[in-house]
């Protein structure tokens, strides 16, 4: 139930017919996973913290150092050198004490992706590299979790929603990140985020689309993004939709597909 301050805290959703009290209550009870909490992951968690998910899990083993301010809005100078975990989880509480940080202070990995993942109801990933991505793509994908994954480049970003263990409509299985991005790039073909930089207001721009989508996936309104990649240039403040299927080539649904055991030992 919600308490009469929470009725007043989230009396802008609950009047909307969309969410409501039932949505609201289904954000409460809901527990997500946001792997960063970095420039993607700070928007994210303030904006699911703010919207009363009941529990927000942290996976992420750095500590805040100052290049991280320029973006990643969730930690503040007096927090330098704290582990990010942390970090977000004072401001969390600042923000809203009803909600409940799980902190994670590791680096995902084939060991503990699975255990961190089935844990939660759905993930959010905003890492900034594609082995993290493909890692955690797949772990969603054999312990059924809805994975809403977003990242950046210097000025443009994109996001969409996997859900590859559910049918569509037709009765065709649903893409998986795999029938996306069929292959990680080659080390070093692109930079870093580091090397190239990155437009700080993009982060709070895709990190917001990506808690907005989370919502959604929560609550039920509207049309999710599985099997749509939305990209976003900032330049031109442009945003376009590409539409992308299951992959007939795909590794995890063919003649001989993958397991998670393939996954530890291949990548």
């Amino acid at each position: 139930m919600l308490s009469p301050a929470e009725l007043e805290r989230y009396a802008r959703h609950i009047v909307m017919p969309e969410i409501g009290g039932a949505g609201q209550q289904k954000l409460k009870k809901s527990r997500v996973l946001i792997i960063g909490a970095g420039g993607l992951g700070a928007p994210v968690l303030q904006y699911l913290a703010a919207a009363g998910v009941g529990t927000l899990g942290i996976v992420d083993d750095d500590t805040v150092s100052l290049s991280n301010l320029q973006r990643q809005v969730i930690h503040d100078t007096d927090q330098l050198g704290e582990p990010k975990v942390a970090s977000a989880a004072e401001a969390i509480a600042r923000l809203n004490p009803n909600v409940r940080v799980e902190p994670h202070p590791v680096r995902l990995s084939g060991h503990n992706a699975m255990s961190l993942v089935s844990d939660y109801d759905l993930v959010a990933d905003g890492s900034d590299n594609f082995k993290t991505r493909y890692l955690v793509s797949d772990a969603c994908y054999f312990a059924k979790k809805p994975l809403v994954t977003a990242a950046v480049g210097q000025f443009d970003g994109s996001l969409t929603t996997l859900r590859p263990f559910e049918s569509d409509e037709t009765g065709a299985l649903n893409p998986t990140y795999r029938c996306l991005f069929p292959n990680p790039p080659r080390d070093g073909l692109l930079p870093t985020c580091a090397e190239a930089g990155v437009l700080g207001a993009l982060t709070g721009i895709l990190g917001a689309m990506q808690a907005m989508e989370i919502i959604k996936e929560i609550t039920g309104f509207g049309t999710g993004l599985v099997g749509r990649l939305v990209m976003f240039d900032a330049k031109s403040f442009r945003v376009e939709t590409v539409r992308y299927r299951r992959s007939r080539t795909n590794p995890l649904n063919g003649d001989a597909p993958k397991t998670w055991a393939d996954i530890l030992e291949t990548g």
